[in-house]
C-alpha cells in the first residue's frame, strides 16, 4: 500500500507518517518546508519516506504533477494553514490554502486516478458553534466565525460537493480538534508554548484560561483516521463526514491543562493569566459528539485526559535529556500499540 499524505511535514503529519510506516506501508508526502526545529525534522522522518515533495497546494500543476509521480493507493489529505490567530493576520492565504488547496488535492486525485480511497482532514471548527455543552454531531449545521473556521468549513462543503458531483474514490472527512503530544513546536498552540517557557524557565502566558476544550493526545486522533480509511478501502463505509472527539473527561479549561502540564513537568513551571489583554475570538466551548466513530469504526481513545498530558509532557522532557526524538516517537508508538481502545 502506497499512501499520500499532503502536509506531512507538519506536526500531525509527521505522526501519521511514522505510524503508516508502522504499519509497513509506503508513505510519499507532499507539503511546505518544516518549520524549524520541528518534529518532521528532529525525528529524521524524510529517512521514512519513498518520496518527499516540497509544493505548495495552491500550485494545481504541482500537486497534479506530484500525485502523477505517486500515483498513490491511498491519500490523506491534511496540508492547511491550521492557526486561528495567523487567519486574521493573513485571510487571503488561509482562505487559498485551505479552500483551493483543498479542491486541487481532489482534482489531482481524480485525474490521477489511482487511489482507491481518501480521507480528507477538515477540524471541529467547522460547526456553527453556539456554545452548546453537548457535542456537534456529523449532520450539525456547519459556520465559521473567524477566517480559519469559516474556510474550513468552505473545504468541507466542497469536498461534499466533489463527491456528489464526480464521484471517484471512496472519499470521506475526518473532523477533529486541537490534539497535543509530542514534538509540536507550532506557535500560538497551548502545549507548544508551555514546553518551551517551561524548558526556558520562565512563566507561560495563558490568554484564555477559562477557555472549554476537548483535549486528545495526537496517537488517539491519527488512530481514528487510520480506522476510517481502513474501512474506506474496505468499502465498509461509503462517502460522509466523521467526528473523532474525546469524551467529556476530557473537556478542560485551559487553566486545568497548564496546571497539569506544570505538576508533570516538575520544579519550575508556571504560567500567568494574560486574559486582560486585546485578542481576537477564540470559541469558548466546542466539543465533538464521536458516537458514530465509536458504533460504525470501534474507535475510542486510549489515552485519557491524565496520561495524554503525562506523555506529552514526557516527549519532551526525555528528548531534553538526549535520548533522540526518533527513538522517543517510537517508544510511545509500541506502547499506544499496546493499549486497549477502551482506556
Amino acid at each position: 500500500m502506497h499512501v499520500l499524505v499532503t502536509g506531512h511535514t507538519g506536526f500531525k503529519g509527521a505522526w501519521l507518517t511514522m505510524m503508516l510506516r508502522a504499519r509497513g506501508w509506503e508513505v510519499s508526502g507532499l507539503a511546505l518546508d518544516p518549520e524549524p526545529g520541528s518534529l518532521f525534522e528532529v525525528a529524521d522522518v524524510s529517512s521514512l519516506m519513498t518520496q518527499d515533495h516540497r509544493v505548495d497546494i495552491r500550485d494545481a500543476a504541482g500537486v497534479q504533477s506530484v500525485v502523477g509521480s505517486i500515483a498513490p493507493d491511498a491519500v490523506f489529505h491534511m496540508a492547511a494553514q491550521p492557526l486561528v490567530r495567523e487567519s486574521y493576520r493573513d485571510p487571503r492565504t488561509t482562505m487559498e490554502t485551505n479552500v483551493m488547496g483543498t479542491f486541487n488535492v481532489l482534482e489531482a486525485v481524480d485525474v490521477v486516478g489511482s487511489a482507491q480511497a481518501s480521507v480528507i482532514i477538515t477540524t471541529d471548527k467547522v460547526y456553527r458553534n453556539v456554545n452548546q455543552v453537548a457535542g456537534y454531531v456529523e449532520d450539525d449545521p456547519l459556520g465559521g466565525h473567524d477566517p480559519y473556521s469559516a474556510s474550513k468549513a468552505m473545504a468541507d462543503l466542497l469536498t461534499q460537493s466533489w463527491v456528489r458531483s464526480f464521484g471517484g474514490p471512496t472519499t470521506v472527512i475526518a473532523r477533529a480538534g486541537n490534539v497535543i503530544g509530542g514534538g509540536d513546536v507550532s506557535s500560538d498552540r497551548l502545549l507548544p508554548d508551555l514546553m518551551r517557557a517551561f524548558a526556558q524557565g520562565e512563566p507561560a502566558t495563558i490568554r484564555y484560561p477559562n477557555a472549554v476544550r476537548p483535549w486528545q493526545h495526537v496517537l488517539d486522533c491519527l488512530q481514528g483516521y487510520l480506522l476510517l480509511m481502513d474501512a474506506a478501502l474496505a468499502r465498509e463505509v461509503a462517502q460522509g463526514e466523521w467526528n473523532f472527539g474525546p469524551g467529556p473527561e476530557s473537556f478542560r479549561t485551559v487553566a486545568e491543562v497548564a496546571d497539569a502540564a506544570a505538576r508533570d513537568w516538575g520544579a519550575g513551571a508556571a504560567w500567568v493569566d494574560a486574559s486582560d489583554g486585546d485578542h481576537p475570538h477564540e470559541a469558548e466551548l466546542l466539543a465533538l459528539d464521536a458516537n458514530a466513530a465509536r458504533t460504525a469504526l470501534g474507535w475510542a481513545d486510549r489515552l485519557p485526559f491524565a496520561e495524554s498530558i503525562t506523555w506529552t509532557v514526557d516527549w519532551h522532557k526525555t528528548v531534553s535529556s538526549g535520548v533522540t526524538a526518533r527513538e522517543a516517537c517510537d517508544d510511545q508508538l509500541a506502547v499506544f500499540a499496546t493499549l486497549g481502545s477502551d482506556a
